[in-house]
C-alpha cells in the first residue's frame, strides 16, 4: 500500500500530465494548459492574487530554459514555492494559537 507521500507525489505526476495532454506537446504545459491548471487546481492561490497577469508572470518564471512551455521539472518548483509558502503561514498559525507540535 503506498505512503500519503508516494500518494501526493502520484497526483502530482498524474495532475500535470492531465493538463499536458490537452494540445501540442504531452510533455509540456502551454501557457492556456498552465492557465487551466491553476484556475481548476490552484484556483484559492488565484483568487489571492491582485495581479490579473499572474498566470503570465509565473509562466514566465517557470518557463528556465525559455522555450514557452513549462516541463514537469519547472513545474514542481511551483509547487516547491507555494508548499514551502504554505508551510510558514502553518508555522504562524501555530505561534499565534500557541499550538505545540
Amino acid at each position: 500500500m503506498p505512503s500519503d507521500l508516494e500518494k501526493a507525489m502520484e497526483s502530482l505526476i498524474l495532475v500535470f500530465h492531465r493538463y499536458a495532454s490537452k494540445e501540442g506537446n504531452t510533455n509540456t504545459l502551454s501557457r492556456r494548459e498552465l492557465r487551466d491548471l491553476m484556475e481548476n487546481e490552484l484556483s484559492n492561490f488565484l483568487k489571492s492574487q491582485k495581479d490579473p497577469g499572474t498566470v503570465d508572470k509565473i509562466m514566465r518564471d517557470l518557463d528556465t530554459n525559455r522555450d514557452g512551455e513549462v516541463s514537469f521539472e519547472e513545474f514542481v518548483s511551483l509547487v516547491v514555492g507555494l508548499s514551502i509558502a504554505c508551510e510558514q503561514c502553518y508555522q504562524l498559525h501555530l505561534k499565534k494559537t500557541g499550538v505545540r507540535k
